[in-house]
Formats: C-alpha cells, structure tokens, sequence
C-alpha cells in the first residue's frame, strides 16, 4: 500500500491549488483524478476575481494568469460595479477559462513534483486514529494522514463520510452549450418572460457559447445536441444550423451546503463543500480560498508543530463565508426573475447601487476582498479592523531594499512585519520570538503610505502585524507585545522547548 500524507481526491483548481500549499510547506501530498489525461472539457468557469488573483500574487504566479487573460474593472452583482477606485494592485476581475486556470496551476503544481494518479476514482475509504485507508477504482489502495475531497458537488468524499448537504432544490435550469453555427446568430443576451439568454463568440475559432434558461426545470438527464436546437428555436425562432458540438452541459440554482467541512481526518473543499449557480462568478474563486485556507493548517497539523484542533479554525472560518456566497448567489438568480414585481425590485437595487457606499461593500463582497474572519474577541473596543482581515500588499522599505509584502509571501510562511525603528534580530519591543523562528519570518520595514481597506476605508497604521501563510492577519501590535505570544501559540504551536519567550527591553 503506498502512503502519502495527505491525499486530495479531484484535480481541479481547488484541489490542485490545495497541493501546491501543501507540496510548498513539504508536505508529501498526491492527487487522486478521474480524468485519464489533462484535457477538460468545455472551457467551464470564466475568470478570477481580485482576492483570489492577490492570493496567486501572493505565492509568486499571478504573472503566469495574467498573461493569458483580460482585465475588466468591474464585479457583477445584477448590475456591473466599478473597481477600479479599490485599495488593491489587481482592481478587475480576470477574464480567463478555467480550462486555461487548470493548465497553468497544473503546471506549477508540477514543478513542485506532486504525484497524480491519473484515470481513477476514490471509490471509499475508512479511517481510524492514526490515518486513512483510502480505495481506488483500479483496485488499489492509498494509506494518507488526511484525505480532502475536492471532488465536486456530487463528492463521493462527501457521501461517504456521512456529511449532511442540506439547502435548497433547483427552480431553474440552463442549457449550457460550445459548438459552431452555420448561420450568424443573434449576439449577446435576450430577455423574455422565460428568463435571460446569452450567445457569445469563444476566444479561439468559429466555435460560439451559448446559455439558455430553459422553460421548464429539467434534472438528472444530460442533455444532447437536440435539445440545444428545441431549446434555440423556441427562444429564436432558429437554430442558427447549430452543429459540432464540444460541450453540453446543464446547470441549475440548486443551492446547497455540507454541515461539516470536516469529520475528523477527512476535509471538503470547493464544491464538494458548497454548490451554488454560477451567477457572479464565486464558485471557483471561493474554492481557491478553501484551499488556501486549508492547506498552511494541514501542513502543520502533519508536521505536528500544531495541534489537530487548528483544523477546525478551517469550518469555523470558511463555513460562513460559503453561507454568504450562497445568500448572494440565491439573491442574484432571485433579481433575474422575469415577473413584473421583481422587475420592480430589481430597478431599486439599481438604484440602490449606483451610490458610491452600497456599490463599495457589495462589489468588496464580490470581489473577495472583505472577508474577516472571526479570530476571536471580534466585539472588542479595541480590536483592530485588520485583525482577521486580508493584509495590504504594502511597498515597504527593508534593510534589503524596497520589497512588496506579498513578495515576502511566496513561500507559504507565516511573515510578523515591524513598522517604524529597526528591531534587533529575533525581538520584537523585547518579546523574544526566536522560539518560532523555523516557523515564522521576521520583517522590519518603512511604510510612510496611508492604511486603506476595502469597503472600510482609512484604517490606523500599526505598529507590527502578524500575518497568517493565507495572507489574514492574526494580530495588530499596538507598540507593545501584548497579545503576541498567543497569536503565535495559537495558529504556529507551542515555542521550541527551552525558550522563555519573554526579555525585559534594553
């Protein structure tokens, strides 16, 4: 039986970017992908949104997608929502098909020499104290720490470990289509007392994409090349000679979420944790930051330089951020409803976001940019507003010279940064934090720019900051160490033995 640590079930860009956090932190880590080779079909999601292009920023890749796609300065939530004025390098989101998402990660995931075995499916496992027995289609089987499932909506990781997928049943579907026309067909979207329709040109060649709301819900068959041309011509009045179809698929506002991102040794990520339609483009962003969020607390909790209980900060932060990206899409699809009454409420909400405040949250909303996580005494009068909020990627002058902070992150590592005089090595305002010194990097930097956040505003600049290998912050110094020690206890482990942690200041 071969063993890995922790072994992910599902290739897409959840579990792949799941695999490159862990491979990063030297975990041995390996995909377990029911596709028999790279290609996917259809070109499937269709962008990346600010958060999660500063997460790839963050690790050193963001390049390698922005080359290939196309920036637009707006969010959708019912209507576009402008950018372009938010405190962020990457004020758009990033045109780009997932086919394209999945080549590139695949690839970095490569150059860290993570193992795929290709053409085969997690078809159960059992787990007890110690790890995962993990069965595959072909017969074998894997022994792991930790099994993610990353495998989908319909996850077998899922099922099998008995989680419950509670929500909502669909009320409508949509043909969803990429073949070639031999007439010209009729561009862009049509509204009518069905639902929204849209026919698009595809970036390579005479194929076109197309999206149809159909008039009746339809589940459980797939469709096939007919029922594109019934579904055209009922909407049309043609089929546009429809033909060579590459992808035909259909999706619905099925809206659900699993209870638990975690019992004991196995996880979910991605969809398999929460589906949702696609309105707004979040499923694939939001899966990116499961992962993210994941990956540096399973590294650890391997390396046992943290207690198994940090995995359940994983559910205590991503499950209300999947409850709210359920809310928004539910509430979209809802505002697209052709009746004259949501007509109605849709031209307030119009109204209602093209004042510069409402647009600011839910276009941050949107974007990714305003999660906070709930790190504990979230009601205090003191709290700073970057604790468990994502960390500026602030232009720093270091004794090394200028340095961005997300530079500072490519490595996956916990990064505690010092504003203000120089610190002596491995002290901050007399706290001695060498303990953590294989665990976390100690920054002194120059910052004289204002502190701004997204929906927020103008913050107080700080004096030190501890920031998590996800890019959130864990603590906000003050001038003092107050505070510090627990920070560090609590998301990177106890201090190396021997080490008292505290020094009176010089």
């Amino acid at each position: 039986m071969t063993r890995h640590a922790v072994v992910i079930a599902g290739g897409g860009p959840t579990g792949l970017m799941l695999a490159g956090e862990l491979a990063l932190a030297g975990i041995d880590v390996a995909i377990v992908e029911r596709r028999p080779n790279h290609e996917l079909t259809g070109s499937r999601a269709g962008g990346l949104k600010p958060r999660a292009i500063e997460i790839l920023d963050q690790r050193g890749i963001a390049d390698r997608f922005l080359s290939q796609g196309q920036k637009h300065p707006v969010v959708h939530f019912h209507v576009a929502l402008d950018i372009s004025d938010f405190p962020t390098r990457h004020q758009y989101i990033l045109g780009l098909w997932q086919n394209h998402i999945d080549r590139i990660l695949r690839g970095c995931v490569s150059e860290l020499a993570v193992p795929v075995y290709r053409g085969r499916d997690v078809t159960g496992f059992a787990q007890d104290n110690s790890g995962v027995d993990v069965e595959l289609s072909d017969g074998c089987s894997l022994r792991a720490d930790y099994l993610v499932g990353c495998d989908g909506g319909r996850s077998v990781i899922r099922k099998a470990a008995g989680i419950a997928f509670p929500g909502w049943d669909p009320t409508t579907s949509w043909l969803i289509a990429e073949a070639e026309m031999s007439d010209e067909p009729e561009w862009g979207f049509r509204h009518d007392a069905t639902g929204s329709h849209g026919i698009g040109k595809l970036e390579n060649g005479p194929r076109v994409r197309l999206v149809l709301t159909e008039r009746q819900v339809s589940l459980g068959v797939d469709p096939t090349l007919d029922d594109i041309r019934e579904a055209l011509i009922s909407i049309y009045g043609t089929d546009y000679g429809i033909h060579s179809p590459t992808w035909i698929s259909r999706f619905t506002d099925m809206t659900r979420q699993a209870a638990a991102y975690r019992v004991r040794r196995v996880l979910l990520a991605g969809d398999a944790a929460h589906i949702h339609p696609p309105v707004g483009g979040q499923g694939l962003n939001t899966g990116v930051q499961d992962a993210v969020n994941l990956g540096w607390k399973l590294a650890q909790v391997v390396k046992r330089s943290s207690p198994d209980s940090l995995l359940d900060t994983y559910h205590a932060e991503r499950h209300p951020v999947g409850t709210r990206v359920l809310r928004t899409t539910m509430a979209q699809v809802a505002l697209r409803r052709p009746d004259a009454r949501t007509k109605a409420l849709g031209e307030s909400m119009t109204q209602l976001l093209s004042m510069d405040e409402p647009r600011r949250r839910i276009a941050a909303e949107m974007a990714g940019l305003d999660i906070c996580y709930d790190l504990g005494h979230a009601e205090a009068k003191d709290r700073h507003p970057l604790v468990g909020r994502r960390m500026p990627d602030l232009d720093l002058s270091t004794a090394n010279g200028e340095l961005r902070v997300f530079s500072l992150m490519n490595g996956a590592r916990p990064l505690l940064l010092s504003f203000g005089e120089a610190i002596e090595p491995g002290t901050l305002g007399g706290f001695d934090v060498t303990p953590w010194a294989d665990r976390v990097q100690l920054i002194a930097g120059n910052y004289t720019g204002t502190w701004e956040l997204p929906a927020i505003g103008q913050v107080s600049a700080p004096a030190a900051v501890l920031i998590r290998p996800d890019g959130h912050v864990a603590w906000v110094g003050n001038g003092t160490p107050l505070g510090l020690a627990d920070a560090l206890t609590t998301w990177f482990g106890q201090p190396a033995s021997g080490a008292s942690g505290i020094q009176p200041p010089r």
